[in-house]
Order: structure tokens, then C-alpha cells, then sequence
């Protein structure tokens, strides 16, 4: 019979989240002992981790985009009530004011 912990111990080996993090620097040696990891979420962005990391609850995977990224390749639904015209436009051809929606805007 297999019994699966979840939470338990981490599996040795296994690579550190920060190396496909968003936030952290890694710098690595000639050796596998020379590596440096700065997280830039920690203690003002210059956060050493002396450890490999398992879970990290500001891990973003560097591939995902951001949602800056996001929102200047979208495609934003526009009304323009006086003429009836309602469409789809690309957020580069919006004024920089009306590229993006802050939450809680009504308008």
C-alpha cells in the first residue's frame, strides 16, 4: 500500500522554486556550492536565500506574463453612447488615460 503525505517533506533534489521566479536574481558559479539567489520581494529587493527553496507564497514563474504585459496586448470593449457604436479596440490605440481600468472605476 502507497500512502501519499501532502505538506510533508520535500523530495531531496528537486530545484529550487527561485530559479524560475520572476523576482530573483541567480547568479551561478563554475561549482554547484557557488550560487548566489537575491529575491527582489524581500526586505526591500535585496533579499539573499541561503537555502533551496520548496514554496513561496510571492513565487511567479517567469514564462506567466505580468499584468502590465497583459493589458497592453488586450483588447478593450468600448460604448460610445452618442453615436450607438459599440466595438472592440486594440488598448495601443487608446490615450494613455484610458488604457488602463483602475478597480472600483464606474464609469
Amino acid at each position: 500500500m502507497h500512502i501519499k503525505v501532502r505538506g510533508g517533506s520535500v523530495a531531496s533534489g528537486e530545484p529550487s522554486l527561485c530559479t524560475m521566479c520572476r523576482y530573483a536574481t541567480v547568479i551561478k558559479g563554475r561549482s554547484l556550492r557557488e550560487e548566489i539567489v537575491e529575491c527582489s520581494q524581500l526586505a526591500d529587493g535585496h533579499g539573499r536565500i541561503t537555502f533551496p527553496v520548496t514554496h513561496c507564497t510571492k513565487y511567479v514563474h517567469r514564462n506567466h506574463p505580468s499584468l502590465y504585459e497583459m493589458e497592453s496586448i488586450a483588447w478593450v470593449l468600448r460604448t460610445d453612447a452618442s453615436r450607438r457604436h459599440i466595438g472592440f479596440v486594440r488598448s495601443r490605440d487608446l490615450e494613455p488615460g484610458e488604457r488602463f481600468v483602475l478597480p472600483g472605476d464606474d464609469d
